[in-house]
């Protein structure tokens, strides 16, 4: 008897789940989630790469003025926040985004570029 008194009491009042794809909630504040990456505030230090305890994070070209970007791979990463802490200009965000399910492996990639910074001009007098 308690059971249906439950149940009557249950059925006239709205779920209390989501109907995810469609309906979402604010991320919490301090998520950790996709890779951002700013390539003009980048010096090439490498600290990054450096730092990361699953390696997931490979620069392209090598360290210092001749990197030519790098590459995150999602499936390895903890989204420990180790390397945007330890980036000196902050090139490197981690987001709130948390959707990341793909479909192949090869999407788990994120590869960012990043324009060799240009030759100082010296000075005509």
């Amino acid at each position: 008897m308690a059971m249906a008194k439950e149940l009557l009491k249950n059925a006239r009042e709205k779920p209390c789940t989501l109907l995810y794809p469609f309906e979402k909630t604010a991320p919490p504040e301090g998520l950790r989630g996709k890779h951002v990456f700013v390539g003009e505030k980048c010096i090439g230090c490498g600290l990054c790469a450096r730092v990361c305890p699953a390696f997931a994070i490979e620069l392209l070209g090598g360290r210092g003025p001749k990197m030519s970007g790098m590459k995150v791979y999602l499936g390895r990463c903890l989204f420990c926040q180790q390397c945007e802490e330890v980036c000196p200009t902050g090139a490197i965000k981690l987001t709130t985004d948390y959707e990341l399910a793909v479909l192949k492996q090869e999407d788990m990639v994120l590869v960012f570029e990043r324009k060799p910074p240009e030759a100082k001009q010296p000075k005509k007098e």
